[in-house]
């Protein structure tokens, strides 16, 4: 019975360092793939997440002004539509009249007659 328990022990203990092992092999295996992704982001020229989202937050703004911008334009264009319907006509008041052509005096051409 003792053997048998030695036996579990040093399976337990075999087990046990196999799996450590494996798990230091995981660690190992998950940083140089990690590095080599690194590498050929690099090359390929890809951005990092923080210059993505320094980006994407600078698109945001952009975005947001675009719209107060254009909200304000709204406003402005009704403001003048409402203006120009309120008074339609404010060159006619401001524009003399015309002055129909009169022909000649006829005090002045009686007067060049005699």
């Amino acid at each position: 019975m003792q053997t048998e328990n030695r036996l579990f022990d040093d399976l337990a203990r075999v087990a046990s360092g196999a799996i450590n092992t494996l798990g230091g092999v995981r660690e190992e295996i998950e940083l140089r793939v990690k590095e080599r992704l690194e590498r050929l982001a690099g090359e390929m020229d890809l951005v990092t997440r923080e210059e993505f989202d320094a980006v994407q937050a600078m698109a945001a703004k952009a975005r947001a002004e675009q719209e107060a911008l254009k909200a304000r334009l709204d406003r402005l264009e009704a403001k003048l539509a409402a203006l120009e319907t309120a008074d339609p006509a404010p060159e006619a008041k401001a524009r003399p009249k015309r002055r129909v052509a009169e022909g000649p005096d006829p005090a002045t051409e009686a007067g060049s007659a005699g």
